[in-house]
């Protein structure tokens, strides 16, 4: 594998890193491959629980390298049937923004779970500019995230969308100082890595699979991924908790 995706771990914790600072970490087809290796990687990895994704240099990722497809490069589709972005894993991802989350940019930050941006980053679909459309994911999870109304804003203005705005339309889950994305990222995925995983992912399945569901269909749904948390996790959990674990405002992860 080149030098543009770089995988770190600690522990749980897998850190996958955009490594083209040059073009603000805008991804070419080879990127775009590795990436989705890493991602297979992390995910059968039965050690690692959480990833974190990170652009280096100061930005997140700029979308596909333009310079690329000028060249007549085929583009294919990220999220595509066999794309990096064509579902979510089965474990968490958060993503680490620094600087611009920009058209490819913007679809790789939505398809992670959650979003922790810098206060001077920003979104936008800077590709309407040329005319590039999104094959990302964009155009569907931006309106399921944000709303319809919000997302036909930046889909079709190409306005530049900053961390403040972003976390009071729903678009940024949290906002962080300069230069703090990636440890603050990486400490709240720790964070979810020491919960119970079974129960955390089916309750994280279940919000992704409700969507589109009416509410009969959804809640029998919940209810049948709920069901190995409660046979494996769920008692001992409770007895911890009966015993005193995690009270008085204390955190008690352990299994």
């Amino acid at each position: 594998m080149s030098k543009k995706i770089l995988v770190e771990t600690a522990g749980p914790v897998t850190t996958i890193i955009i490594n083209r600072p040059e073009v603000r970490n805008a991804l070419d087809r080879e990127a775009v491959l590795e990436l989705g290796e890493s991602l297979r990687a992390f995910e059968t990895d039965d050690e690692a629980k959480v990833a974190v994704l990170w652009g280096s240099g100061g930005a997140f990722c700029a979308g596909a390298d333009l310079k690329e497809l000028a060249s007549g490069t085929v583009y294919d589709a990220w999220a595509g049937a066999d794309g990096p972005l064509s579902r979510p894993l089965i474990k968490p991802v958060i993503a680490a923004v620094a600087g611009h989350a920009c058209a490819g940019g913007l679809g790789l930050a939505l398809w992670c779970d959650l979003r922790v941006a810098e206060m001077t980053s920003s979104f936008a679909v800077l590709s309407r500019r040329w005319g590039v459309p999104m094959s990302d994911g964009t155009t569907v999870r931006l309106p399921r995230l944000i709303g319809t109304g919000r997302a036909l804003d930046m889909l079709l203005t190409a306005r530049i969308v900053a961390a403040d705005e972003a976390a009071a339309m729903g678009l940024a889950t949290r906002v962080v100082a300069p230069g703090a994305a990636r440890r603050e990222a990486e400490e709240l995925a720790a964070q979810i890595a020491q919960f119970p995983e079974i129960a955390m992912r089916s309750d994280r399945q279940s919000a992704y699979a409700q969507d589109g569901m009416d509410i009969t269909a959804a809640l029998e749904q919940e209810d049948l991924l709920a069901r190995e948390a409660k046979l494996v996790e769920a008692q001992g959990g409770a007895a911890r908790f009966a015993a005193g674990a995690g009270r008085h405002g204390t955190k008690d992860g352990a299994q």
